[in-house]
């Protein structure tokens, strides 16, 4: 198996950090200046914008058990760094909340493995260690989803699917979108976000099992890849979607509140921007379109870790009581969170509906989808990285006329090889 001379420095460093890392923490992480009696640090980002979920449950904690425990939100530019500069003081928090588990502190990260015997947290979402025990919760699931602008389809009196009952397929959703956009005078009918994550929801749709590597390491994917890229490229002719927005950056998000855009494939993170920053019109979520399998693309929006270190019990504690039912579903409501454990029944403060959609859409999702994200996650784990994202750069190409079809898989399956080779 051959990997790229940076991807292989890249992993050789970060392996190398992560020994010395375990080296030095093991006996002491999470900071020997803090005694076991301080507040517990909560290291995450972007709280106060998701409605202050952690600090209002933070708040009920000490209610309850007088212990405190101390969030500290962190720009989420600088939260990756400020963990590995933790790591490498010896001044790791008790927990963090992020967006990836980093080889660098992974070997310090505590087992929370009893805390999800006999639940129903989303374990598939979870990191593990070699031996197989949970390293990593998911905090909530985030999943691509569809939007179109009500006020148009209303205006054209054009019908939108309302229930499971009557799920486009993606002929009658381009249909119905184009008789909106011929109704309306609207520039363009659709907008999707230049992003692999958002591509492999179509991917999964058109019966794609994306890109897998063989024991030998060597990637390869099936034939429906190339129908349902095909596809994507007969949608981006300046027409139906910009080609803007995949070959030029323009902003997804700015066109379709502009109004100037029928529909935007994007996801459910959209929900609170959309309901405070979108006046001009109304919107609303739809099911994504289907084809030969009913699908969106979901994950961990983020995983939660508690270190070793003498605060590790009472964050512990504090975690494990945070994902009971009862206050893991105080917690969703006030975040507006997608749970990330089944069978909670959550009531959203707004936009009850649109969250529905999401859970059927991730409930109705074939098993490639949570394959590939566990597939994901143990390359995450082993300090294993991509340069660039070859998914959606080689479609760039090919959207742009560069390369045809074949090549662009070709070029795919040669990058995920070369690049991330065979799991360990």
């Amino acid at each position: 198996m051959k990997h790229s001379v940076t991807s292989r420095t890249r992993v050789a460093l970060a392996l190398a950090a992560a020994a010395l890392t375990a080296v030095s923490l093991t006996a002491c992480s999470s900071g020997d200046a803090g005694e076991s009696d301080e507040p517990i640090q909560f290291f995450l980002s972007g709280d106060a914008n998701q409605g202050g979920g952690y600090a209002h449950m933070a708040e009920k904690y000490e209610e309850e058990t007088g212990v405190k425990v101390e969030i500290v939100d962190i720009a989420n530019d600088d939260l990756a760094t400020k963990l590995r500069n933790a790591a490498q003081a010896n001044d790791l928090p008790a927990i963090a909340r992020v967006g990836a588990v980093d080889p660098v502190w992974r070997n310090v990260t505590t087992d929370l493995s009893d805390i999800t015997e006999g639940s129903d947290i989303r374990t598939d979402l979870s990191d593990k260690d070699d031996d197989g025990n949970v390293i990593s919760l998911p905090s909530d699931i985030t999943a691509v989803g569809m939007f179109i602008n009500k006020t148009l389809f209303d205006q054209a009196g054009v019908a939108y699917p309302t229930s499971e009952d009557d799920i486009w397929t993606w002929d009658e959703y381009v249909a119905a979108v184009k008789q909106v956009q011929a109704a309306t005078g609207t520039s363009y009918g659709m907008v999707m976000d230049k992003s692999s994550h958002r591509l492999k929801a179509l991917l999964y749709e058109f019966g794609s099992d994306y890109f897998q590597a063989d024991d030998s390491g060597e990637f390869s994917t099936n034939d429906q890849t190339k129908v349902a890229l095909e596809y994507f490229n007969s949608l981006n002719d300046d027409s139906f979607m910009p080609r803007s927005v995949w070959l030029s950056d323009a902003d997804p998000n700015a066109l379709f509140k502009s109004g100037d855009v029928v529909s935007y494939l994007s996801g459910s993170w959209q929900i609170a921007d959309f309901a405070v920053n979108i006046a001009d019109f109304e919107w609303a979520s739809v099911y994504m379109p289907q084809e030969e399998e009913r699908a969106t693309n979901f994950g961990n929006a983020a995983s939660v870790v508690v270190f070793d270190g003498p605060q590790e019990e009472a964050a512990h504690d504090f975690i494990k009581w945070l994902y009971e039912p009862e206050n893991y579903t105080e917690l969703s409501e006030t975040s507006s969170f997608i749970p990330a454990i089944d069978g909670l029944d959550i009531t959203y403060a707004a936009h009850a509906d649109a969250f529905a959609i999401y859970n059927q859409d991730i409930a109705a999702s074939p098993d490639i989808v949570g394959e590939i994200k566990a597939m994901e996650l143990q390359y995450g784990a082993q300090g294993v990285t991509t340069d660039g994202d070859p998914v959606r750069d080689e479609t760039v190409k090919y959207l742009n006329g560069e390369q045809d079809v074949d090549t662009t898989i070709a070029n795919i399956n040669a990058l995920f090889t070369d690049q991330l080779g065979a799991l360990e």
